[in-house]
């Protein structure tokens, strides 16, 4: 036989040892992976030989063996004399198709079974997220359970993106996407336009039976790649996130009259002359909530929660609306805003800003020195802001008691720090998170990264918007006594799972912490309170409230109350955001029908929209953590070679992933790069530990790195071990 490797029918290279003698595990992996191959066909022991490369007798009737053993396992049927096929008589089975670059291919059942996994050659060209009918193969004895895709039953339309390489005749799109190892054919016809080196957004028309690659055309050109915007928007697309404004959206928004008839305002609580502002980050232009102040004559404070009223803008089945429900939310990347609503809403006739006679749906409040609420009532309103406050400059009005407002700013910081340390003694769990920034010039380059930390300002807005969102919840889900709650819109954040915590609690006990993982909602919150307390400003500080937070469940939009766990509130909803959250138009929308005494809405039509909802936001998130990561990656691209403190933020089976301490940019250690042992992945521990030194590299360890490779394509860090 030639010393060129052979391939079998499915154009695989034959298994090492080719010729030579194999063992016999060897050779029944080759026998099972030939009838895999080609499921329909016959073969007879002769066949099977020549199929896998065996040339000697003495093999050959190795070979007749297992053929009596894989017959007798099911694994294969004896359809005439000698001759065997792949036993197919298993179950079919439907359900979706989950497509990975790696090859680990898998048929998720649509009755919530186990996955299967689908080898690349019985997926008959099945893309992510299609609907397909399996044969589930007969599978030998212990081994893992195998499926053929025998018919795709609903293709999925979705789009991948990458760079274009272009040649004379034909070109391919080259993705880093995580479901497609192959590169997509597009022929010069379906470029429109689409020229070498530009990131493009394609959609596969066809993959032909005998093809190597999916055959595709471009529908979007963003631009060339590595330019910000082009990047930026490559994220968007890769999310399945819009990047651009449909046409006849922004026409409809440019009809919208700024001014309000005076029928409308005499209908409205006019707050024109009581002290109101606003309090946002500085790059913020969608002024969405504003606070207004005044002492009332008994002592009391009367505080208004203005909140701008978009819905009085955006009519139901109105283009707009329509954009803004698909869309469901505002996605913040790391240099931008795309906001849900066009920016003539968003930032100029819905945003609060000062000197603008401006429409809000509020919730008016009366507080005791105590910060107990007195009295409270959900109004439409018309108000006047005097100022626009960026949390800097209201955080060194409650630092210096000086500036315009003080009076009210003073009063409603202490009035917020009562209300926040209530709350707490109620079993809120305090996640008091940083968020990464960074300092970027005018072509979006990264030049610097800083932490944004919460201030008594910031936390004076959240404690008066959590106080508006729960008793608008409370209002519509606590009705008269004798009355049925009507259907709502409710963000839950449920209790979390036992086994999480108790994985959880067991993890941090290395470090020294202790936490409650069982008892009352309260207990477990109190406690995990005290650990964040306690491991505050140790270098395991980001660790332990980043598994902290993975403990817990996420929180969601549902028509169900089942209370916010994290905020150990019984109702709970989003009232405050209009102009960024599609569920805040709902809760608008619901609140003005049972204000004016309407029937309750349709449960179903508004739980659909919540789920829907949960999975945009969820999305963005994702968006949003993708445009981070890039431009940690750009950063550090700028200083290969250099060494950082770090410490292990993951363990898997094929590496480290470290988190320098100064700057939060997470890399890979690849397990090949530990070259003086060999290192096995010991899951229960989080940790990788040397077979032969027995030296372990856990999570939440101290380590030191250097900057080895930054690849922006695939948004990835890689480092190596200092000094090793």
């Amino acid at each position: 036989m030639s010393r060129n490797k052979s391939k079998n029918k499915a154009g695989k290279e034959a298994p090492k040892g080719t010729g030579r003698r194999m063992k016999k595990q060897q050779l029944a992996q080759a026998v099972v992976n030939a009838f895999q191959a080609a499921p329909r066909e016959l073969f007879n022991y002769k066949q099977i030989s020549k199929q896998i490369g065996i040339e000697s007798q003495a093999q050959k009737l190795l070979v007749v063996d297992l053929l009596y053993e894989l017959a007798a396992d099911d694994f294969i049927t004896e359809v005439d004399r000698g001759r065997y096929r792949l036993n197919l008589l298993g179950t079919q089975a439907t359900g979706i198709f989950q497509r990975r670059s790696n090859g680990k291919n898998s048929f998720l059942p649509e009755d919530g079974g186990t996955a299967v996994f689908v080898a690349e050659r019985n997926s008959g060209h099945a893309m992510d997220g299609d609907k397909v009918r399996v044969q589930l193969l007969a599978k030998r004895k212990g081994a893992a359970a195998e499926a053929e895709v025998v018919e795709i039953l609903e293709r999925v339309e979705r789009t991948y993106i990458g760079k274009l390489q272009v040649a004379k005749t034909y070109a391919f799109l080259v993705t880093e996407d995580k479901t497609l190892a192959n590169d997509i054919f597009i022929s010069r016809d379906k470029l429109h336009g689409g020229k070498n080196g530009e990131k493009a957004v394609v959609r596969i028309t066809e993959w032909p039976k005998d093809a190597k690659n999916p055959f595709g055309e471009v529908i979007d050109v963003l631009g060339q790649a590595g330019k910000n915007t082009t990047e930026m928007h490559a994220i968007l697309a890769e999310f399945g996130l819009p990047y651009k404004y449909p046409a006849s959206v922004e026409k409809a928004a440019e009809r919208i009259p700024e001014t309000v008839p005076k029928e409308e305002i005499a209908k409205r609580e006019d707050f024109r002359d009581v002290c109101t502002f606003t309090i946002d980050p500085k790059d913020a232009k969608d002024f969405d909530d504003a606070l207004s102040a005044r002492r009332l004559k008994n002592g009391n404070w009367e505080v208004g929660v203005h909140i701008a009223d978009v819905t009085y803008y955006v009519k139901p089945d109105s283009v707009i609306e329509r954009e803004a429900q698909q869309r469901a939310t505002s996605v913040y990347l790391v240099d931008r805003t795309i906001p849900m609503l066009p920016e003539r809403l968003s930032n100029g006739i819905c945003s609060l800003r000062p000197d603008e006679e401006k429409l809000c749906f509020s919730v008016i409040f009366e507080l005791d020195a105590n910060a107990e609420v007195k009295a409270s009532h959900i109004c439409r309103t018309l108000i006047r802001s005097n100022r626009r406050f960026t949390y800097e400059e209201a955080q060194q009005v409650i630092e210096t008691g000086k500036g315009d407002c003080c009076k009210e700013i003073l009063a409603l910081d202490t009035l917020a720090k009562k209300l926040r340390a209530r709350r707490f003694r109620n079993g809120a769990i305090n996640f008091d998170r940083y968020e990464v920034k960074f300092e970027i010039d005018e072509q979006g380059r990264p030049l610097s990264v800083y932490f944004k930390e919460s201030t008594d300002a910031n936390k004076l807005i959240e404690e008066f918007m959590l106080l508006a969102n729960r008793t608008v919840a409370e209002f519509v889900g606590r009705p008269p006594k004798g009355k049925k709650p009507k259907t709502f819109v409710y963000r839950i954040h449920e209790q979390p799972n036992p086994e999480k915590l108790e994985n959880f609690a067991t993890f941090i006990r290395r470090f020294g912490y202790k936490m409650k993982a069982e008892g009352s909602g309260q207990d477990i919150s109190k406690s995990i309170n005290k650990l964040l307390d306690n491991a505050k400003g140790k270098p395991e500080e980001n660790l332990v409230e980043t598994l902290a937070i993975r403990s817990m469940q996420k929180a969601r939009y549902t028509t169900d109350n089942l209370g916010h766990y994290g905020l150990a509130f019984d109702f709970y909803t989003h009232f405050t955001s209009p102009i960024r959250r599609y569920p805040d138009m709902m809760v608008h929308r619901l609140l003005e029908r049972y204000l004016a005494g309407g029937r309750s809405a349709q449960k179903e039509k508004y739980e659909e929209l919540c789920r829907h909802s949960s999975q945009m936001e969820q999305l963005a998130a994702n968006a949003e953590r993708a445009s981070i990561k890039y431009k940690q990656v750009e950063y550090m691209g700028q200083r290969l070679g250099q060494t950082y403190d770090g410490v292990i933020s993951g363990v898997t089976e094929w590496g480290l992933y470290v988190e320098i301490n100064e700057n939060k940019c997470e890399g890979l250690v690849p397990i090949r790069d530990l070259q003086d042992d060999y290192y096995e992945f010991d899951e229960k521990n989080y940790c990788l530990m040397g077979r032969r030194s027995h030296r372990q590299f856990r999570l939440g360890d101290p380590i030191r790195i250097q900057v080895a490779n930054a690849n922006l394509e695939r948004k990835q860090l890689d480092f190596t071990l200092a000094g090793a």
